[in-house]
């Protein structure tokens, strides 16, 4: 299970739907060992696509010289879908070199114009079209879907 802070889950969605129509990406790093995501790090998607998503080979260097420096890991990795369900795609899953990390996947797919799709776990408070918010373990290509829990602190 993935428990997660309530401002955490917004700035996530929050980045998620900023760079709508092109998929938002990021990390949440936590202390080492702890599974305990804190440190919220929007990256920038190199890829600019809304179809795939990159890190920026430098940035993301930089991000595990500054976690290993101060003691962190990757708890969550996160991107998001601008068309599709929150589900991993083939190139998701290749990709996806963190067993350790908690893979989450927002859909913004209702958030365009012109845009149909099956809603999923709301977040359609404010006025805001709803967007699913899940999450994955990845391990050798296998993906299991894990139950998020959203606290107000930890």
């Amino acid at each position: 299970m993935l428990t997660l802070t309530q401002a955490l889950h917004d700035q996530i969605v929050a980045h998620a739907r900023a760079d709508h129509p092109d998929e938002a990406c990021g990390v949440v790093a936590g202390p080492a060992g702890t599974d305990r995501p804190e440190r919220f790090i929007p990256m920038l998607n190199a890829a600019r696509s809304p179809t795939f998503y990159e890190f920026d080979s430098t940035d993301l260097f930089k991000l595990y010289r500054e976690m290993d420096d101060r003691d962190e890991e990757p708890v969550i990795v996160y991107h998001s879908h601008t068309a599709t369900e929150a589900y991993p795609s083939r190139t998701d899953i290749t990709y996806a070199n963190e067993p350790g990390a908690h893979y989450v996947l927002v859909s913004t797919a209702d958030s365009g114009e012109g845009h149909s799709g099956e809603g999923g776990s709301g977040d359609g408070d404010r006025g805001e079209a709803p967007v699913q918010f899940r999450s994955y373990r990845i391990v050798d290509g296998v993906v299991t879907e894990e139950d998020v829990e959203v606290v107000a602190s930890y």
